[in-house]
């Protein structure tokens, strides 16, 4: 997260990815990108001297799949708020725990894993919730990511990407 780092924005100005200065700088020249703000550095050639992008735009629209959140066990963590599903004690010794267990075809997906502290997942062993008499705080659920997610990490540093980025002020706490 340096000052070598530039927002590319979609012709509709909505964030794209991050690129590293050189690969900006290929796109604006050959002209499928104009810059939108500059860094406060510059590089200086024999005949010129160019002022560095910080922010790009694309003159063209590229279309691109929403981001999807991978199924790890971190990510399980944090939807559950790295929190025991069934006692609700925050810790960071936590143990994914299958709803419906797998060896009775339980699936290893978004909505039958949680987090569970590990007296918690001992305690339930090979039962459902139902039999084991433990309630959920929850129902397991696919999370939603945030399309910006991925910009939030550079905001602190590049004020000039926070007008490009909505929403990062909530994130940024």
């Amino acid at each position: 997260m340096d000052a070598t780092s530039v927002l590319v924005l979609n012709q509709n100005y909505e964030p794209l990815n991050v690129c590293n200065m050189r690969r900006a700088l290929v796109l604006v020249f050959r002209g499928k990108a104009e810059v939108l703000e500059s860094a406060r550095e510059a590089i200086h050639t024999a005949t010129a001297t160019y002022v560095l992008p910080s922010v790009i735009r694309l003159i063209h629209m590229i279309k691109r799949p929403r981001p999807k959140v991978r199924l790890t066990r971190k990510e399980i963590f944090a939807r559950d708020g790295w929190q025991c599903v069934y006692c609700g004690r925050q810790s960071r010794d936590l143990t994914l725990d299958h709803v419906l267990p797998r060896h009775r075809g339980g699936p290893h997906t978004w909505e039958n894993l949680v987090s569970a502290c590990k007296q918690c997942n001992h305690k339930k062993a090979g039962r459902t919730p139902g039999e084991a008499r433990m309630a959920m705080a929850h129902q397991p659920h696919v999370p939603r990511v945030s399309i910006y997610h991925a910009f939030f990490p550079y905001l602190g540093a590049q004020e000039e990407w926070r007008k490009f980025v909505p929403g990062w002020e909530g994130a940024a706490g």
